[in-house]
């Protein structure tokens, strides 16, 4: 599939991907990311692979559409853990000592 990134035209195919990810450490992820075979890459670190550019001269956004049309699963941001916060009559039991059992 022919698609342009950085002002610059890449013949890319999904086995061509996989091979140039083939042993690739992913880094961790903090934003937007790829799922390649079993791993999730950032997209810049995906983009830097497959164009051999730098990760300042091209956006997310155009390797999230190469990727997309290769069919490979793009994410938005990484899982997050919900984070749980405690309501105000479970906090005030826990001060008295006791325990609250209601759910809101």
């Amino acid at each position: 599939m022919r698609c342009v990134i950085a002002r610059y035209p890449f013949e890319l195919t999904k086995n061509g991907v996989l091979a140039s990810m083939k042993g690739i450490t992913p880094e961790p992820v903090t934003g937007e990311s790829v799922t390649i075979g079993r791993r999730r890459y950032p997209l810049k670190q995906v983009g830097e692979v497959i164009t051999r550019q730098d990760r300042r001269d091209f956006t997310s956004g155009e390797v999230v559409r190469a990727m997309t049309s290769l069919g490979f699963t793009c994410h938005a941001h990484p899982d997050t853990v919900p984070v749980r916060v405690p309501t105000p009559l479970q906090t005030a039991s826990a001060l008295l000592g006791g325990i609250a059992t209601q759910e809101v």
